[in-house]
């Protein structure tokens, strides 16, 4: 095994998903990146001002804490003769970058792998 993806794995002439055995050659690779940022104040910011704002004003700095919230999926698909399957990670910092390049790595088996013959 070249490459494993969630349940998807590569060999140099084939893809093994839970639908059984395909060949490589042929297959299609797509990532589709549907991660969703948000940027907000934490729960803890603003229990932490309303505590210490009535000892000094200092407490108000708690306000200016961030936190980054990431929501979504980067889904993985392989298609050929034959075959679809997709496969589905949650969002998170890096993930998107994570999948482009394992995607990347796929397509490049894909290119080097031999014509199927039965």
């Amino acid at each position: 095994m070249l490459l494993s993806i969630g349940d998807i794995s590569v060999t140099q002439t084939h893809v093994y998903v839970p639908q059984g055995r395909f060949p490589l050659h042929g297959t299609t690779w797509t990532v589709q990146d549907s991660t969703q940022v948000s940027e907000g104040i934490p729960p803890v910011a603003i229990i932490l001002t309303i505590v210490f704002v009535w000892f000094c004003l200092i407490g108000l700095l708690f306000l200016l804490m961030k936190e980054k919230r990431f929501t979504g999926f980067v889904s993985i698909t392989v298609t050929g003769m034959g075959l679809y399957h997709s496969v589905q990670f949650p969002a998170a910092q890096h993930t998107g970058a994570w999948a482009a390049d394992v995607v990347g790595r796929a397509r490049a088996i894909t290119a080097s792998a031999p014509p199927y013959s039965a």
